[in-house]
Parts: C-alpha cells; structure tokens; sequence
C-alpha cells in the first residue's frame, strides 16, 4: 500500500551551494499525490514542482527540478533518498527558497525526523516499475545501467587517484531497512582543490567540514574521520537511490553504476521510458511486498547512527 507521514518533519539549515537559510517542512499527502516540492516563496502552481525524472534540469554538481514557470529547487537527491529509503511515497515539502538545506551533508538526519514522525499506510494499491530489458547509458568511462530483478538492488563502483579514495565498489540488497542501516548516514564528499575551484566561482558557499568529506590526497580533512572506510561509494549510492526515486515508483530491478553522477543516472531514466518494451506498471504482491526499501523499518534500524 501506499504511504505517507503521521506527521509533519520540519527543517533548517544552509543550502550546500548558495550558503543561504532554508527552511523547509515534509507534509503528510493523499495517496496518489506522489513526491512535490512547493515554493512557499513563490507560491501557487508556479513555485509547484513535481519531483520527477523528466522535470531534472541540467546542473554539473547536483539534482535540480524545475517546473514550466521556471521556478526551481536543488540538491534534492538527499531528501529523494530518504523519503524512497524509508517507503515514504507521497509528501508535500513546503520550502522557500531554491535549495533543499544540506544538514550533515547524509540523508540521516531526513530520516530520522521522519521515523519521529512515524509513516502511515493508505488503503490505496502501490505500483511498482518493474525493469523488463536491459538499458545502459555511458559517457566515457563512466557507465549506468538497469537490468531486470525481482528485487531492487544498487550495484555501484568508483575509482579516485586520491589515495583516502581510491576505488571502492558495493551492492547492496535494498529491500527494507537496508538504506537506513548501511547508506543514509554516508555524506557528500568531495576533494579539496575542488572546494577551491568552487569556492573561486562562487559555488559550495553553504560547504564546511561539517557538512561533507573533504580529502586531500591521502588525508581526511574533516573532523572525526569517515562514519565508513567506504564512505564515498555509500554515498555515491545513496546519491543514485534518491535520482532513481524520480521514476514515481518503486523499482524492481538492479541498477549498476561506474562512476556515475546524477545526471547519467537521470539520462538512465530518460532511456528506460524511451521505449515502453523496456518496462513495466505492476502491482505489490506477497512475493515482492515484503521486500520494498523501507517495509518494516524501526528507529532500531537507525540506531547505529544516532
């Protein structure tokens, strides 16, 4: 069945690349409302946008939705993460300003607020899209895919000269609390003569080493070290699950990713609804109900990231 909060989470903070206050709620919704972001600075249907694949905007360091009215907001991967982590398949986020606020730079403290809240089941059926053929998309050497699976499984792989990096590689079995337990704690990292480039250019302005991973070389800059000595693959995973959540519905299949960012994994999407032999809208049964990210999840689950 579909699912929604109990009640309302609430959220402050800075956004990652403009620097500036947000403030941000995820309202309960009525099943068949999905995932919408609403610009309380904006207002009405246009500051309403939908988050979907095919409303993904072009941007080299985050995903960004945008409506018709040009009204925008970004760095919602996190948020998308979560929300599809733990089952959670309509809200209304209510924000007013154009950037999701970056916390700890994880998707934990999302998902924390959210199993304060609690999750509420509707009477309503879920759909799932289930992956019927293989689709790939690549872009040099980087690579993501989609294969068909009866479960939903992340496959993910990537490569760094930075020695604290290196390459790292992962799969993980989504189903239940797996995103809780192993990924949403994992945060956004980067380099630090990419801080310095971005900083140069007027970008990261919201970035600290509070907020995210930041390595130089063979050293781990930011206070405390790394929640995982496989951080960065974790996080770039957490990173494809909340893009993939922009397909509207639960996915039955194996996504592969080799140095992926979020646009080829957007690109990815684009590709599999080119051409409707490639999947396909199903209901939840007792073979694959049981085993949807976020089924049965408990504060148990985040325990170990408290």
């Amino acid at each position: 069945m579909q699912a929604t909060l109990r009640t309302s989470a609430h959220f402050q903070g800075l956004g990652l690349h403009a620097g500036l206050p947000v403030q941000m709620s995820v309202q309960p919704a009525a099943a068949g409302h999905g995932i919408v972001f609403q610009r309380t600075d904006i207002g009405g249907l246009q500051g309403r946008i939908e988050a979907r694949w095919d409303r993904v905007v072009p941007s080299k360091l985050c995903t960004v939705l945008a409506n018709r009215a040009g009204a925008q907001v970004s760095t919602v991967e996190h948020l998308m993460a979560a929300l599809a982590g733990c089952g959670i398949h309509n809200a209304l986020i209510e924000i007013d300003g154009p950037e999701v606020p970056i916390l700890d730079g994880s998707a934990a403290p999302f998902v924390r607020a959210f199993l304060q809240a609690g999750v509420r089941e509707h009477s309503a059926p879920l759909t799932l899209l289930s992956v019927l053929r293989p689709v790939e998309v690549t872009q040099g050497q980087a690579r993501a895919a989609l294969a068909p699976a009866d479960i939903f499984e992340i496959d993910f792989q990537i490569s760094f000269a930075d020695a604290a990096i290196g390459a790292q590689g992962k799969t993980l079995n989504m189903a239940n609390g797996a995103f809780v337990r192993e990924l949403c704690d994992s945060r956004t990292f980067c380099r630090q003569a990419d801080v310095d480039f971005m900083r140069q250019n007027g970008l990261a302005l919201g970035g600290t080493l509070e907020n995210a991973v930041v390595f130089d070389g063979a050293r781990v800059l930011s206070p405390g070290g790394l929640r995982h000595r496989d951080e960065p693959v974790r996080h770039k995973m957490l990173d494809a699950l909340g893009d993939l959540a922009l397909a509207g519905a639960p996915i039955l299949g194996r996504y592969t990713g080799v140095r992926a960012g979020h646009a080829l994994t957007n690109r990815l999407l684009h590709a599999l609804f080119a051409d409707r032999r490639n999947y396909a809208w199903v209901g939840v049964s007792q073979t694959n109900g049981g085993k949807l990210p976020g089924v049965g999840i408990t504060h148990a689950d985040l325990a170990q990231h408290a």
